[in-house]
């Protein structure tokens, strides 16, 4: 694939301006990511339902009502005992200052044999006993706060409105829309291109829609679990340990930490310990045996390290609007380098008995 002088320089000039865009509209850009998100994870499906013989607007509507019920069950089920266990937490933390304090700290001094310097325990304990009641009520003035400047309700609620528009929209019009991409692109550049598309939406699809599923069967596994043991703080847990499974095993290990603490903390017994280890390794086993073979397959994935390191670097540069490309961008990148490094093992740089490039692309 060779490019000619002007188009190499439409593509930079267009990678700039885009670039340029959206550092100075990320302020009004997550609603359409989170959308076109959505739109995206669902758009297979709607395909489904339109390759069994509904029309392209009923389908999407299908989709979307099914979106929308879950959503609403999120809010009316979930968030109120979350915010429930958030106050248990706090208020458990007094406690776990003084498993801390009476239990912990002498069996370390006992088992290593040195001494610790404990900190002022009593003080710590009655700061958080006189605002565990302020700090638990963090939500309520958050939105009194918020109340206080209309401004910030008033973009509150219009993103909050523009998410289901953005998403039903773009999923109605999404093939068109890639079509209409394929279209637009320079016919030399446009196989080639369209294979990089398919390879990032293989990795995207490998790893956002598998493991986002993934992600959500294991904070229920966790949840439930956790929840039979008897600990007060299972829903919590398990939606953190199944959020942190974003990375490969780093929702075991945060989890099983969490909970493990929260458990001895809330029964103060070891034995239970081992049913909390008991719990995550049987979602670990299910991951690893069922889960990901099911809903991610062997197609390739994001490596770990690249998608922390997506994240984070996505955050430092945009902000949420960062965090929201941050996969999508390094999936592209990925893609990329691995043409690079194909075109690199073909080129005179890695092998002086081969010709050198022509200026081809690979």
């Amino acid at each position: 694939m060779e490019l000619s002088e002007s188009q190499r320089w439409f593509l930079l000039i267009t990678t700039l301006v885009v670039g340029v865009l959206v550092y100075l509209l990320a302020p009004i850009l997550s609603p359409f990511l989170v959308g076109a998100l959505l739109a995206y994870l669902t758009d297979p499906v709607a395909d489904r339902l339109e390759a069994r013989g509904a029309s392209r607007t009923l389908a999407v509507v299908i989709v979307f009502l099914f979106l929308s019920l879950i959503m609403v069950a999120a809010v009316l089920l979930l968030i109120p005992q979350l915010s429930e266990q958030i106050q248990t937490m706090i208020r458990q933390i007094p406690l776990a200052l003084d498993v801390l304090h009476n239990r912990l700290l002498p069996w370390i001094e006992n088992t290593l044999g040195v001494p610790i310097n404990r900190p002022d325990i009593d003080s710590v304990r009655e700061f958080f006993r006189s605002h565990w009641q302020q700090t638990g009520n963090l939500a309520a003035q958050i939105m009194g706060s918020l109340t206080r400047s209309g401004l910030a309700v008033a973009a509150w609620v219009a993103n909050l409105v523009l998410i289901p528009v953005v998403t039903f929209y773009l999923l109605r019009d999404w093939d068109l829309m890639m079509e209409k991409i394929q279209r637009l692109l320079p016919r030399n550049l446009e196989p080639r291109v369209t294979l990089w598309a398919r390879e990032c939406d293989e990795v995207l699809g490998a790893f956002i829609k598998g493991q986002l599923l993934v992600m959500c069967a294991l904070g229920v596994i966790y949840a439930l679990g956790l929840s039979i043991v008897g600990l007060d703080l299972a829903l919590l847990i398990g939606m953190l340990a199944g959020l942190a499974s974003i990375v490969p095993y780093m929702g075991f290990f945060v989890g099983i930490v969490v909970a493990a603490v929260a458990a001895y903390v809330q029964f103060q017994e070891p034995m239970v310990l081992i049913w909390v280890g008991l719990v995550f390794g049987i979602g670990q086993a299910l991951e690893g045996m069922v889960l990901t073979p099911l809903l991610v397959g062997d197609r390739i994935g994001l490596h770990p390290v690249a998608v922390i390191f997506a994240i984070m670097a996505g955050g430092q540069l945009f902000g949420f609007v960062g965090v929201l490309l941050a996969l999508p961008v390094a999936a592209v990148i990925m893609v990329l380098l691995r043409h690079l490094h194909e075109g690199y093992k073909s080129s005179r740089l890695y092998s002086s008995d081969k010709p050198e490039s022509t200026g081809e692309v690979e």
